[in-house]
C-alpha cells in the first residue's frame, strides 16, 4: 500500500510499492539524503544503427485510480558511465497508467538546456502519449505543439509539479508560479485514468524523492 495522508493524498517513497517495467529501483543514501535510485540495463539502450530512437515504457510506477489532480517530485538524472552519444538524462513523470499500458508523460531531456545548438534547447521538454503518440509523431506532426525549452540542467534536483485536469496538463518546474509548458487536448482523453511513475530512457541513472499524488477525486492505492 502507498502511504496516504488525508483523504486525496499519497506519497510514493518505498521502492517496494513500484512496480517495475525494464528497470531497476532501490532506496540509497546520497550526500545524506534518502532517496530512489532508477536505472535501466545497458542491454535494454536503443541502437540508433538498427532502430528509430522512440518513447518506451521504461519506468518504475505505482498502480493508482489517479486522473484529475497534482503530481509533484524531486528529481535528478545524470548520464550513465556507458551512456550512448543521443542520451539527453531523459527522465520524466508518467501518469494515468492504465490496464493496458497506455499512459500520458511529460519528460526532460536537462542536457538540451545547455546545449549549443537552438534547435536542441527547444526539445527540452516533451509530451508523449504512450504508445500511439510518441514524440518522433507529434513533432513531424504538429511541430512546436508538444515540446519546448526550460531552463534546468542535468546533475541538479529539479522539482516537476503536474497538474492534470481533463484534457489539460501544466507543467511548473522548481516552485515557479507560472506553468513552463502546457498540453491541452491529452491524447488519451479526459476519462482516461490510472497509475503514476517515474519515466526514464536509454543512458539515464535518475534519483527522485518526495513524490507525492493529490487527485481531486480521491485516489486508491
Amino acid at each position: 500500500m502507498a502511504k496516504k495522508i488525508g483523504d486525496n493524498v499519497v506519497r510514493l517513497n518505498e521502492a517496494a510499492r513500484f512496480r517495475l517495467s525494464g528497470v531497476t529501483l532501490e532506496r540509497i543514501e546520497y550526500k545524506g539524503d534518502t532517496l530512489l535510485a532508477l536505472r535501466m540495463p545497458p542491454t535494454s539502450y536503443q541502437d540508433p544503427k538498427k532502430e528509430a530512437l522512440t518513447d518506451r515504457d521504461f519506468m518504475a510506477w505505482v498502480p493508482l485510480d489517479f486522473a484529475d489532480g497534482t503530481i509533484d517530485v524531486d528529481v535528478k538524472s545524470y548520464l550513465a558511465d556507458d551512456a550512448p552519444e543521443y542520451a539527453r538524462g531523459f527522465v520524466g513523470i508518467s501518469f494515468r497508467i492504465d490496464a493496458d499500458g497506455h499512459f500520458e508523460s511529460i519528460y526532460l531531456r536537462p542536457t538540451n538546456s545547455v546545449a549549443d545548438d537552438q534547435v536542441r534547447r527547444n526539445h527540452t521538454v516533451q509530451y508523449a502519449a504512450y504508445p500511439d503518440f510518441r514524440f518522433s509523431l507529434l513533432r513531424r506532426d504538429f511541430p512546436e505543439k508538444y515540446e519546448t525549452y526550460a531552463d534546468i540542467d542535468i546533475g541538479r534536483w529539479i522539482h516537476l509539479r503536474i497538474v492534470v485536469l481533463g484534457v489539460r496538463a501544466a507543467l511548473y518546474l522548481d516552485h515557479r508560479p507560472k506553468p513552463a509548458f502546457i498540453v491541452n487536448d491529452l491524447k488519451w482523453g479526459d476519462a482516461q485514468k490510472g497509475g503514476v511513475g517515474i519515466w526514464i530512457e536509454s543512458g539515464t541513472v535518475a534519483h527522485f524523492r518526495n513524490l507525492t499524488v493529490t487527485s481531486h477525486t480521491g485516489v486508491s492505492a
